[in-house]
């Protein structure tokens, strides 16, 4: 039996998420929703073009909301996804959800997939940023972007002063978009 089936039983029985061979190893786990009671089963978005934000809400970028809003309208019918990660790794993500959630909800209308702050550098990174990270590089500051194929790969990055309009940004997405299975 091959260890990946070992670890999915293991897993089984004692109430852990089953990924399926089908998930690629950058999206296997969790992450909690924002504003939700709900955990994100990042295998979900498996065969699916993404791209990938660590965000803030009191950052110098955080207008930039509103662009990865309008870039996720324009795909999201060729199968895009964004997701959305808030984080307080460089200091500038609010302490109450809520207020996370305005910014978010209320002051830009996201409709695309959001988490709760999570660590997306350094040994306390979540898994998803670890990967992304072992794939390119680490975040260097909010607003740091992934566009990632449908396998789960890494295709490229882009800085922070990238904006959603950026048509480097939208050539690799609509590159992710052609790379459906």
């Amino acid at each position: 039996m091959k260890i990946r089936s070992l670890l999915a039983m293991l897993l089984a029985s004692i109430g852990g998420p089953v990924f399926g061979a089908d998930c690629p190893i950058t999206l296997q786990g969790e992450l909690p929703k924002l504003r939700s009671n709900e955990l994100i089963d990042l295998c979900q978005f498996a065969g699916k073009p993404l791209l990938i934000v660590n965000t803030a809400s009191h950052c110098g970028f955080t207008p930039q909301f509103a662009g990865l809003e309008a870039l996720y309208q324009k795909y999201k019918d060729q199968g895009l996804e964004v997701i959305g990660v808030p984080s307080n790794d460089f200091n500038q993500e609010d302490p109450d959800l809520n207020k996370t959630a305005e910014v978010c909800y209320v002051n830009y209308g996201v409709t695309f997939t959001m988490t709760e702050p999570q660590p997306v550098t350094g040994e306390s990174a979540t898994p998803l940023f670890k990967q992304l990270t072992a794939q390119s590089s680490a975040p260097r500051w909010n607003f740091y972007k992934y566009v990632v194929s449908p396998q789960g790969k890494v295709l490229a990055s882009f800085a922070s002063r990238t904006k959603p309009d950026d048509e480097k940004l939208q050539h690799v997405i609509e590159q992710a978009i052609a790379l459906k299975p």
